[in-house]
């Protein structure tokens, strides 16, 4: 069917053509005209890339008889959000992740690690004994940030914001204000392993933050451990960010001047990212499957023509240049409920080829790729319609493995309970140090030395949030640029 991206501007030069020594008898119905715009361009490119086009019957091809009836359809919808919404197939089952933003330049800065931030990443967790109090527990400073800035620690407990007890209905708008401050507090276990007489006790501490522009390099804690003869490299890495390519490899440069042995990959809070990154850090890893294929993207029945292999590589694009890869037939990756979509193509794409040793919780279960799509002749960022800062990230293709096994929709989970671990609020340790709970599991199974672990009581279950969302947590993405020419073609 002939979208009708110009049908306004063609009513325009109609009227302007028979506004003059118009008679009556020759009056004619004007043409439908499209009010929104931003419905064209969200039908147009979903009919064209959505994954699961074939399953909503509205973006069939042949859904409409005539023009008219198509504009009618899109104007039915006054809001863009509500008309993608009511396109997204099954969303609380298949489709969790495609999106709809109203400020495409904001996504675009997320893009490059760029975001409002003061640097602090929290779990939250119902104090013992209640169903309405709640407390927070620093997971993650971010470096060179505000809280890194103000000394605040992993680990660190608060339970209320500028004075105000946390609860379940409060704790979110608390917490997303721009400044705010924390009121710290303590947990108390009371010497036992039962959570039923623990507390929490607030203090007299405090800490007062406000949130800035930040820019974030995912490569946030690189070390090396000498343990009883094993040379242990150790990265936590957060994001999938292609403008810091270099800098992972740099890190893997460290690694391999060092001669690290084994590798402890730290993924626990990594939501994902970009594919080609997750590629090239697969290659990092290993280094002796140089042209073979690492993952597969599958598209909807529109773009087969459009599948795509990323290959392991030994040289990067841009300032990457020479891979530093390390060689390794096993890696160990660390893992929460946080991790997904790019970090779980990472332990798809390198399990069909190397030990994959996964310790920590469940993660996130998503196999499915997005691409940022504008309203543009050929859905790039280049000529964008100036009317609006409207994008869609849809989901549009799926990621399997060289073997065609996908992430599971449940997750990852190593199937040894050995291996199954939560965080535990009386004890996150350092990252990087030897005793912190996650990575003294991996370094007792590389060493075998049956090491005592720290206690892990209390593992409280988290609750979710909406603290800080980004758009692009749990985003697994790849770049509409190198598909242009069949785009343009469909459209």
């Amino acid at each position: 069917m002939k979208v009708l991206k110009i049908a306004l501007f063609a009513l325009i030069v109609f009227s302007l053509n028979t506004s003059c020594y118009k008679d009556k008898d020759d009056e004619v119905t004007p043409p439908a005209v499209v009010k929104n715009e931003v419905n064209d361009f969200i039908w147009t490119a979903m009919n064209i890339f959505y994954l699961y086009k074939s399953d909503i019957p509205n973006l069939a091809d042949n859904r409409f008889t005539s023009d008219e009836a198509y504009v009618n359809y899109i104007n039915g919808y006054s809001e863009p959000e509500e008309f993608f919404e009511s396109l997204i197939y099954q969303r609380e089952v298949v489709d969790r992740f495609s999106f709809i933003t109203d400020d495409y330049i904001a996504l675009e800065q997320q893009f490059q690690g760029v975001f409002k931030s003061n640097g602090l990443e929290s779990n939250y967790y119902y104090q013992p004994g209640s169903n309405t109090k709640v407390f927070g527990v620093i997971r993650l400073v971010l470096n060179d940030s505000e809280a890194s800035a103000a000394g605040l620690k992993r680990g660190q407990i608060f339970n209320a914001i500028d004075g105000v007890q946390m609860t379940a209905d409060n704790f979110n708008s608390l917490l997303n204000k721009d400044t705010y401050t924390l009121n710290f507090a303590t947990y108390n276990d009371n010497g036992t392993a039962n959570p039923n007489d623990d507390s929490v006790d607030s203090t007299s501490e405090t800490a007062t933050l406000t949130k800035k522009p930040y820019t974030e390099n995912p490569v946030h804690t690189t070390k090396v451990l000498d343990i009883n003869g094993s040379k242990i490299g150790y990265l936590m890495y957060n994001s999938f960010t292609s403008n810091y390519d270099k800098q992972l490899n740099e890190a893997f440069g460290e690694f391999k001047s060092a001669g690290i042995q084994h590798l402890v990959l730290d993924l626990r809070y990594n939501g994902g990212g970009s594919v080609s990154t997750a590629a090239l850090l697969a290659s990092m890893i290993t280094g002796q499957f140089n042209g073979k294929v690492f993952s597969k993207l599958v598209w909807n029945e529109n773009l087969q023509s459009e599948n795509t292999s990323y290959t392991f590589k030994n040289n990067a694009p841009g300032d990457v240049g020479a891979i530093n890869s390390l060689n390794l037939d096993k890696v160990y990756v660390l893992t929460t409920n946080r991790t997904a979509s790019a970090s779980e193509l990472i332990i798809n794409g390198l399990s069909a080829y190397i030990d994959v040793v996964q310790i920590g919780g469940r993660t996130t279960g998503k196999s499915q790729a997005s691409v940022t799509l504008y309203d543009s002749e050929n859905f790039s960022r280049q000529n964008a319609n100036p009317n609006h800062t409207y994008a869609i990230q849809p989901l549009v293709a799926v990621s399997v493995n060289k073997d065609d096994v996908r992430v599971p929709p449940k997750g990852f989970l190593n199937s040894m309970e050995q291996f199954q671990m939560t965080e535990a609020v009386n004890f996150l340790g350092v990252l990087g140090e030897a005793d912190e709970p996650f990575l003294a599991k991996a370094i007792a199974n590389i060493t075998g030395s049956g090491r005592a672990f720290p206690s892990v009581d209390n593992n409280l279950i988290p609750l979710k949030d909406q603290v800080d969302k980004k758009l692009l947590d749990n985003e697994m993405y790849i770049d509409v640029l190198d598909h242009l020419p069949a785009f343009q073609n469909l459209r």
